[in-house]
């Protein structure tokens, strides 16, 4: 142990003892915090100078319209990005915006397409287009510019999509507004559609029984109509045969009132000739009676009232013979009258016809028996006058009833033939309508049965979709109450437009926050210079003693190391102060920052002496190939996740690994279980090293000494 201090003290003396030695030892000390103050100053804040970045803008958007209300995204972008500063937006034409950003002039140029808003406007329609910015860049001019301007660019389209979404969505909540309104508005009408799609349920299976039975109907309906149509000829017919019979009734009944009109007044002149022939026959009776008769004279007598009553007779015969013709030619109700006075003249007749036997009794009484004859005048006498009465009485009945009922009978006969003949011309004429209406609706029907059939066919589908629909209702009706959903509508457009422009809103909470860029990057820098400083050390300075000596390998090693030891740590208190008082990084925990630093330098020390003491010119080639690899696969630029695969393998054995993340705890803010972890592996890639150079490099050391000796002979190493 007294040789390694004696080695450590040796050293410092030189260094002491020496200016040139102490200029370059200072030079050590300080040149690796330049190289980390200057990398965290130029990455201070690099994107808040993103406005020195040009980029060309070209507007030549046309507009468009969307419900009456008119829309110009290029120029609202346009005024919004005169007034932002995140890049040295350029406003100029097509063409000279092509120009300079090929010639480098322009990082970037965004072109805002002259169809930009009418295709925006399109998502109201059925089939909406997307809206498409033409961006160009330069990636030649710089690896970092095209990736600061793209993010402008997706900026850019960030704000067009937040304002077009926004106005959009005004307009959308603005139509559910009046929608709300209008079903408000509509909804005694919705629940009576909700009932009445009820009601058509339960009536579906009474409507498919009326379709079966209509359909039966029909085809019934165009039976009965054939069978109507095949019976037309027939009633043609019989309507022509019926005004042939009514024609020729009418003809009848005209004849028979002529002859009625010719009989009438001798029918009356002969009744009238009765009732004076039998008033004639009372009278002579009467003149018997009254006065003697001379039996002499009965022959006379006799023949007197024979005569009478013989003209009587036959004068009823004519009464009689006139009325049966008459008879004949009348309807039953007349007919019967007819009869009725035909059978009162035969009994006036008979009544004639027994005076006239009694007549041509007298002549035998007069001879025999006075009193008998009386007994005879006075039966003629009664029934003389009965005769007389009854003529008289049927004379009046003729007069006044019989043959004005026969004429009235007549002629309401003949209105009713006339009557009925209209009525069957008009039958007549309508016959040819009756069969046209009838074919019609024979194709009616046809077409109608044929309907039907396919309404029974799609029953099942429409039975189906009604049952469903009324289903969906019931399902609606139990989930959600249409209320609300009105209420929904109708909520304030103005307050959802607003919504919708940021409708989230991101709070942003620090755990560890750091101030900046530069704060960010520097525990990368900071642990690079301090490895970069061990480099500088083993580069410059020896790690043997030179001259005569009588120290082991060993002993030399440990000597040595406290050395390399010392002036890390002042470059390593150099770099972690000057981040904090010349650069002014905000440092969470300060103090720990430092003495973090001071353990790293400590452990980087071992390892790059190590390697250099052990194996010389190979150790300062490994040092090197170790700090290309630490760079690129310690995470210190880039999240691990997102390095090659290689570099996630080796990345765990790295110094810069757990170096890094522990600069970083003292820069955001301690958290004491990675600080633990960090610093264990820490120590035992340190524990590691000393292990390595304190039983390898006696062996090693002769190896050594001899390839270096071999590689100065070759005069390119020194």
């Amino acid at each position: 142990m007294k040789s390694v201090w004696e080695i450590f003290n040796r050293d410092l003396k030189n260094v002491t003892g020496n200016w040139v030695a102490a200029f370059l030892i200072g030079g050590l000390m300080l040149l690796p915090s330049l190289y980390a103050w200057f990398n965290i100053e130029a990455s201070w804040d690099p994107y808040s100078k993103t406005g020195q970045l040009p980029v060309g803008i070209v507007n030549e958007d046309n507009g468009a319209t969307i419900r009456d209300q008119k829309m110009n995204i290029g120029n609202d972008l346009v005024k919004e990005l005169k007034q932002n500063d995140d890049m040295n937006w350029q406003f100029v034409n097509r063409k000279k915006a092509m120009d300079r950003v090929e010639s480098g002039d322009y990082f970037a140029v965004i072109i805002i397409p002259e169809d930009f808003s009418k295709n925006l406007a399109t998502v109201i329609e059925d089939e909406p287009e997307k809206a498409t910015l033409e961006y160009y860049v330069n990636e030649k001019i710089n690896a970092i510019a095209p990736k600061i301007t793209e993010s402008g660019a997706g900026g850019i389209v960030d704000k067009i999509t937040d304002s077009f979404i926004s106005t959009v969505n005004g307009l959308i909540f603005q139509l559910f507004n009046e929608l709300g309104i209008e079903i408000e508005k509509d909804l005694p009408d919705i629940k009576k559609f909700e009932e009445y799609v009820f009601r058509v349920e339960d009536q579906l299976p009474e409507i498919g029984e009326i379709l079966n039975e209509s359909l039966s109907d029909a085809e019934s309906a165009q039976e009965i109509i054939k069978k109507a149509k095949t019976g037309i000829p027939d009633a043609k017919r019989l309507t022509d045969q019926g005004l042939e019979t009514i024609d020729r009734t009418t003809a009848f009944l005209k004849k028979a009132e002529n002859r009625l009109n010719a009989i009438a007044p001798n029918l009356q002149k002969e009744l009238e000739k009765a009732q004076e022939m039998a008033a004639k026959i009372n009278e002579f009776l009467q003149e018997i009676q009254t006065s003697n008769i001379d039996l002499n004279g009965a022959s006379s007598i006799n023949n007197g009232i024979s005569d009478r009553l013989s003209t009587s007779i036959k004068t009823i015969d004519t009464i009689v013979t006139s009325l049966k013709t008459l008879q004949t030619n009348e309807d039953n109700q007349n007919q019967e009258r007819i009869q009725q006075t035909i059978s009162q003249l035969e009994a006036v007749k008979m009544d004639m016809e027994t005076n006239q036997q009694d007549v041509l009794k007298i002549n035998d009484l007069l001879t025999t028996n006075q009193q008998e004859l009386d007994s005879i005048i006075n039966g003629l006498k009664d029934r003389s006058v009965k005769t007389e009465t009854e003529i008289a009485a049927f004379l009046k009945k003729y007069n006044e009833s019989i043959e004005p009922a026969v004429l009235e009978e007549v002629t309401a006969a003949k209105e009713t033939l006339n009557e009925a003949k209209s009525n069957l011309q008009e039958v007549e004429n309508t016959i040819p309508e009756a069969e046209r209406i009838l074919s019609n609706t024979e194709k009616n029907l046809s077409k109608g049965t044929g309907t039907i059939r396919t309404v029974l066919g799609e029953y099942p589908n429409i039975n189906n979709k009604i049952n469903q629909l009324a289903d969906r209702i019931r399902n609606i009706q139990g989930k959600t109450d249409i209320n609300e959903i009105i209420d929904l509508l109708r909520n304030n457009p103005d307050l959802e437009k607003s919504f919708f422009e940021e409708p989230v809103v991101l709070n942003k909470n620090s755990l560890f926050p750091i101030q900046n860029y530069g704060a960010a990057m520097t525990p990368f820098y900071s642990v690079l210079a301090i490895w970069v400083g061990a480099l500088l050390l083993i580069s410059l300075l020896s790690t043997e003693v030179i001259g005569q000596h009588e120290f082991s390998e060993r002993q030399i090693y440990f000597g040595k190391l406290l050395t390399f030891l010392s002036i890390g740590l002042i470059q390593a208190l150099i770099v972690t102060m000057g981040d904090i008082f010349i650069l002014g990084v905000q440092i969470a925990e300060p103090g720990w920052f430092v003495g973090f630093g001071l353990f790293i330098s400590f452990i980087f020390m071992i390892v790059v002496y190590t390697l250099v003491s052990v194996f010389g010119n190979i150790g300062k080639a490994m040092a090197i190939i170790l700090l290309v690899l630490q760079i690129a696969g310690a995470g210190g630029t880039y999240p691990v996740a997102l390095l090659p695969t290689f570099f996630q393998t080796i990345h765990p054995f790295l110094p810069f690994s757990y170096a890094i993340d522990l600069m970083r705890e003292a820069v955001g803010g301690i958290v004491w279980e990675r600080v633990y972890r960090d610093i264990l592996f820490l120590c035992l890639f340190g524990v590691i090293a000393l292990l390595f150079g304190a039983f390898l490099k006696d062996p090693l050391s002769k190896k050594t000494k001899s390839f270096m000796r071999k590689s100065k002979e070759s005069g390119l190493f020194h």
